[in-house]
């Protein structure tokens, strides 16, 4: 994964924020082959805990190990990594540039935003240094480590009622401590008298800490306005949560309140059950969302987002694959497309004739003979050399210029009417005893004109021969453009002819071919041999 500077490449996505939500959707990107820059600047919010629990087969493990397993399975999956702070965002054409650190950029198509939130505790002296030790807030990711022991809930906020009678589900020692402010209700009041849990009113000023306020340390109380001493393991305390939203308001994605249980628990980034936010291409994962997302439901956000990224991308890239194939289609036909074709390539075919051409013509008698689109002249030379009289027309200039130096290479220029035209719109001509179109592939409505047009070509007794590719053929590897509507049977052809003609041959024939993996396969034309009546 890459640490250092990072270049101009555009990211499928661009991940900023590296704890579990963000490294999740990474993981769900990579998977599947996006291009992912994750932008972690090392701060990951669980980072004061020693353990993480209520994580499934990871129940306990240090989040720092958790965050280190994942970052060694992604880089199985190609994700990088910039350590660096995101500092804005902004829109561009091909998606978003963010500006890391005040000077670096990285652009991505996309945005998945999992930069987290703050934990803003009461200005009690002592209670920060403490805070994911014996300084606690969640009874689902703390409460077993601090079962039975003597715990004093801080009311900091509207869930502390509601937080005490949670942890009183794990130890028959919690208090109640007002810190001063208001107390609660006559049927909050009942209600925690009735389950033994004491309410503590005074002022709060600090922590009891014995042997040091380090790893060592231990909190023995808390001290209240006055001098006394409440005896206490452990404190718990409701902390305003403040989602990391710089980034995503510069993209003019403004924080909300977000609410849990009917009360206002701090600000969020407003985002849907997929995590896409009210701007295009940016989504939201993790707490900068959901402020009471626990690791594995952060993760869960994490790969809900990555996946309707992916599913956004698929969208958009399938969009500009409609655009580009309507393109292709609309000018691959043309002449300057084939004359471009030609002049990339020394020589674009084998050299060889086609071997359905040589298979059906090898016995007939030679006469006046019409090469549909004769590319650079091999089954122009090859029949000129069996004495037909050929006219070779194609639409490309280079190619009638390469297939004019064959045929007088061969020997047999003076059997060759070498002609440019475009047989979509110019008239083939009439009378030939052979007309051959071999690969003419066309869309349906300009296919079925032209190969009326060449069978009226045919002259009586002659033969039409055509010879294209099967849409067998789509379904396996050789590697063909795929263009479905272009490809026909022989039977689609033989359709096209009027009365006055027997059908010879109209089949799917078979033949072997390398694709472009090595591996040796078999593929199908489809081949047309008819001939008119005399």
């Amino acid at each position: 994964m890459r640490s250092g500077p990072v270049d101009e490449q555009v990211y499928d996505v661009v991940v900023v924020g590296g704890g579990t939500a963000g490294l999740s959707g990474a993981l769900t990107l990579g998977r599947s082959r996006r291009s992912v820059l994750v932008v972690d600047s090392g701060e990951p919010r669980n980072a004061p805990a020693a353990h993480m629990h209520n994580v499934l087969g990871r129940d306990g493990t240090p989040p720092a190990d958790l965050l280190a397993a994942g970052w060694a399975e992604l880089s199985g999956y190609g994700v990088e990594r910039v350590r660096a702070r995101a500092e804005s965002a902004v829109r561009e054409d091909a998606g978003f540039r963010v500006v890391l650190d005040g000077d670096r950029v990285v652009r991505g198509r996309r945005l998945l935003l999992a930069t987290g939130l703050v934990d803003e505790l009461p200005e009690i002296p002592g209670l920060a240094a403490r805070w994911g030790r014996d300084v606690a807030h969640c009874p689902y990711c703390h409460g077993w480590e601090l079962r039975d022991q003597r715990i004093g809930v801080i009311a900091s906020g509207p869930m502390s009622i509601h937080q005490a009678h949670m942890w009183r589900q794990l130890s028959s020692h919690v208090l109640l401590l007002l810190n001063g402010g208001p107390g609660p209700g006559a049927e909050q009041a009942e209600e925690l008298a009735a389950r033994g849990i004491p309410v503590v009113a005074a002022p709060i000023e600090g922590l009891e800490i014995t042997g040091g306020d380090g790893a060592d340390g231990r909190l023995t109380g808390v001290r209240l306005d006055g001098g006394d001493v409440v005896a206490l393991d452990a404190v718990v305390v409701g902390p305003r949560f403040t989602a990391r939203s710089a980034v995503a308001e510069s993209l003019g994605l403004a924080a909300s309140p977000f609410e849990m249980n009917g009360f206002v628990m701090g600000s969020r980034i407003p985002a849907n059950e997929t995590g896409a936010t009210a701007v295009p291409g940016v989504w939201a994962a993790g707490n900068v969302t959901n402020l009471g997302a626990t690791v594995v439901v952060a993760m869960a956000g994490g790969q809900a987002a990555a996946a309707a990224i992916n599913m956004d991308l698929i969208a958009e890239e399938t969009r500009e694959a409609v655009a580009g194939y309507r393109d292709r289609i609309a000018t691959m036909f043309s002449e300057d497309a084939w004359e471009e074709r030609y002049r990339g390539r020394d020589a674009v075919w084998s050299g060889q004739p086609n071997p359905v051409l040589v298979a059906e013509v090898s016995a007939m008698t030679a006469g006046r003979a019409l090469d549909v689109g004769c590319g650079e002249g091999a089954d122009a030379v090859w029949l000129a050399d069996r004495g037909w009289q050929v006219t070779a027309v194609d639409i490309s200039t280079v190619a009638l210029g390469r297939a004019a130096g064959h045929a007088a290479a061969a020997g047999v220029a003076e059997r060759i009417a070498f002609r440019h035209a475009d047989l979509r719109q110019d008239p083939p001509g009439e009378g030939y005893d052979l007309v051959s179109a071999q690969f003419m592939h066309l869309p349906p409505d300009a296919r079925r004109e032209l190969y009326t047009r060449l069978a009226a070509a045919v002259g009586p007794g002659g033969t039409l021969l055509v010879v294209g590719h099967h849409p067998s053929d789509l379904a396996t590897s050789v590697g063909r453009m795929h263009f479905p509507d272009m490809l026909f049977t022989a039977e689609e052809i033989a359709a096209l002819l009027p009365d006055g003609w027997k059908v010879v041959t109209a089949e799917s024939r078979p033949r072997t071919v390398t694709d472009p993996e090595g591996r040796v396969i078999t593929i199908h034309d489809a081949v047309l041999v008819a001939e008119r009546h005399r």
